[in-house]
């Protein structure tokens, strides 16, 4: 019995020309925001732009184990994201100080991009104009308030 394939041979490189390998598909890990209103530091400076990388399973497990966590389950939201913060404006070290000193307009933004680059593996979301019906997407991690 002779087996077929249903694959396509491959196909032939023109004479001269290099062969090329194949592109491999990179990760998008980290993924820049802006704050509402921004985080004000002990000298009075504001700061809006930052990072968010990824989360790994270990940093959803980590602040499980954290006392402040077992005393108070909402806490869960400072640990977790104060471990996948990696910049806000010149700060690198972000820590859970930093984010319980966030405004809460910055904290739910920060929640909500989490859920959307960790669950839904980007930050853009699908919408409709409701003027024309154009369906188009929107970046909601980038953008200024207002800004789409």
């Amino acid at each position: 019995m002779r087996r077929t394939s249903a694959l396509a041979p491959p196909a032939e490189q023109p004479a001269g020309e290099p062969v090329t390998a194949p592109q491999r598909e990179t990760l998008r890990t980290e993924f820049p925001f802006e704050l509402p209103r921004g985080y004000v530091d002990a000298a009075g400076t504001v700061h809006r732009d930052g990072v968010m990388r990824l989360a790994t399973a270990r940093d959803e497990l980590i602040p499980l184990r954290d006392d402040r966590v077992r005393e108070n389950p909402p806490y869960l939201t400072v640990v977790l994201l104060s471990r996948v913060i990696t910049r806000i404006g010149s700060i690198a070290d972000v820590h859970p100080g930093i984010v319980e000193d966030l405004f809460a307009s910055d904290l739910a933004f920060l929640q909500d991009m989490y859920r959307r680059i960790n669950s839904e593996g980007h930050t853009r979301a699908a919408v409709v104009c409701p003027e024309c019906t154009h369906r188009f997407a929107v970046d909601l991690a980038g953008g200024r308030l207002g800004e789409s």
